[in-house]
């Protein structure tokens, strides 16, 4: 892929974090809804409990785990840290990918059951417990960026090609 612009990549970036940082807030949301109903002794409060579960599962989930995924691909791809490149990029780009798949094919579905029945369900307090803590890790090796290149990476570089780029393609200056 062609390297991004400056404002493109910044674009990409603002949309990337913002939309991440709504999953991690819907998720949390979510843990506090089924927290909620499991210990509420109120029936109705739990079935309401996991109604507003329902909607944001089935209309919100989804899409901003896309987005989230979609930017993400498209900031690796268009930057110099490359899908592959580095571990710690590759971990998040396959950490998004399952906990997109859990909550679009498991979480759903139990949201969905709960809701129908009515009655506490612990496995809706667990996952969106293991979903926050995977975005927290996730947010956590973007901003320390840990661990080094991967084998594609090391590739790359010994091929006499460098992550670097100078900043959107233009070289500085010649000083005297």
């Amino acid at each position: 892929m062609k390297p991004l612009t400056r404002s493109a990549r910044r674009g990409a970036l603002v949309v990337h974090v913002a939309v991440s940082v709504g999953w991690l807030g819907l998720t949390i949301g979510l843990l506090a809804l089924g927290v909620t109903a499991y210990i509420c002794a109120d029936a109705p409060m739990t079935e309401a409990a996991y109604r507003a579960m329902k909607v944001f599962s089935d209309w919100l989930v989804i899409p901003i785990g896309l987005l989230t995924l979609i930017s993400g691909v498209v900031l690796s791809l268009g930057t110099h840290w490359g899908l592959a490149r580095y571990r710690w990029v590759w971990t998040k780009f396959w950490l998004t990918l399952a906990t997109l798949t859990a909550s679009a094919l498991a979480l759903r579905t139990q949201i969905n059951g709960a809701a129908a029945a009515g009655h506490p369900d612990l496995s809706l307090v667990a996952a969106p417990t293991v979903a926050s803590t995977a975005y927290f890790f996730m947010t956590a090796i973007s901003v320390l960026k840990p661990w080094g290149l991967t084998a594609r990476g090391r590739a790359y570089r010994s091929k006499g090609q460098t992550s670097r780029k100078p900043v959107d393609g233009v070289r500085p200056h010649q000083r005297a």
